[in-house]
């Protein structure tokens, strides 16, 4: 069986990150790789913590994630206000690969890497008011719903004490 790696996203590797078959889902649902890559750009040339990685199983690149300081917006939750968090951004798993628990794997590399450089915070993410899957999924992995929407994404907060 091949082992699932995470690499940085880079513009060296950014071929793969489109390569990811995300065809059934809607961009209003998850950022495109080309979205990724110039938040990643950004945070780069703004000195911002955090790591998008693509997520390979041996070459095939599977699944792209975003791990990142959170930048305050202001619909972000009130326990979230005045706090340092991470933001996960453009998670998707290739077609081919879900439901075969490699989701949940690319997600918690991903988490224990950014913990592991940058430290332990709360995590929140946005998951899109039709996509209850996706809801399902995070709330096995720790995440809780808010009630609490930005755009049609509600928030989903993993709170750990710091």
């Amino acid at each position: 069986m091949e082992i699932l790696t995470l690499a940085q996203l880079t513009h060296d590797n950014f071929r793969d990150a489109r390569a990811i078959n995300r065809d059934d889902i809607p961009e209003a649902w998850v950022d495109t790789a080309d979205t990724l890559m110039e938040v990643t750009d950004y945070g780069a040339e703004h000195h911002l913590i955090g790591h998008t990685f693509i997520a390979y199983m041996g070459r095939k690149p599977v699944g792209l994630i975003m791990i990142g300081e959170a930048i305050p917006w202001d619909t972000d939750p009130d326990e979230m206000k005045g706090k340092p968090f991470y933001r996960v951004m453009g998670f998707v798993v290739d077609r081919e690969y879900r439901s075969k628990g490699i989701g949940g794997e690319i997600l918690e590399k991903a988490v224990a890497r950014v913990y592991d450089e940058f430290g332990k915070r709360s995590i929140a993410l946005g998951v899109h008011k039709d996509n209850t899957r996706v809801g399902t999924f995070y709330e096995h992995h720790g995440f809780r719903r808010t009630g609490v929407f930005e755009g049609s994404d509600e928030y989903y907060l993993r709170i750990i004490d710091c």
